[in-house]
């Protein structure tokens, strides 16, 4: 398991980078960089809340049409400052899975979002556990998707 570090400032309050963040209609437009298909139908979701001990799945379609992502649960969850998931597993053509292999590469990550007060706007910092083959891509990814998520917050 590898630890990531990625972190940006956005033009804006705390509040409205959480509610963007985590946002139903909001969360697939940022989120969108790290499904590698370009099927107009591959929309990065979620499924589940964000409270505090909340099961919650992190879902999106492959080039193949097959549903598949994150099976987790919120750890931690203090409004507008901090956040806190923990991988259980993984989901493929629907179902869940967290005892296979290739889920437990998955089962003790953590994906923490803090969420800075900063002159006048907010410092965005993100820190993720991966499983170690995937550190390249998602070392590529994170800046992306945290540029998409400035952009889309600092627009509206």
């Amino acid at each position: 398991m590898k630890k990531l570090h990625a972190s940006i400032f956005i033009h804006a309050p705390r509040e409205k980078v959480w509610n963007t963040m985590l946002g139903k209609d909001s969360y697939p437009k940022w989120t969108k960089v790290f499904n590698p298909t370009s099927r107009i139908e591959a929309i990065s979701r979620f499924e589940g809340d964000w409270s505090e001990g909340s099961k919650i799945l992190f879902l999106d379609t492959d080039e193949d049409g097959r549903e598949g992502g994150m099976v987790s649960r919120i750890a931690k969850n203090r409004p507008y400052e901090y956040i806190s998931i923990k991988h259980l597993g993984i989901m493929e053509n629907g179902v869940e899975d967290t005892t296979s292999e290739k889920a437990e590469k998955w089962t003790q990550a953590f994906e923490n979002y803090s969420f800075t007060e900063k002159d006048g706007g907010t410092q965005l910092t993100v820190d993720v556990d991966v499983a170690d083959e995937y550190k390249n891509t998602f070392e590529d990814m994170w800046p992306k998707a945290l540029e998409a998520l400035k952009k889309l917050v600092e627009r509206s």
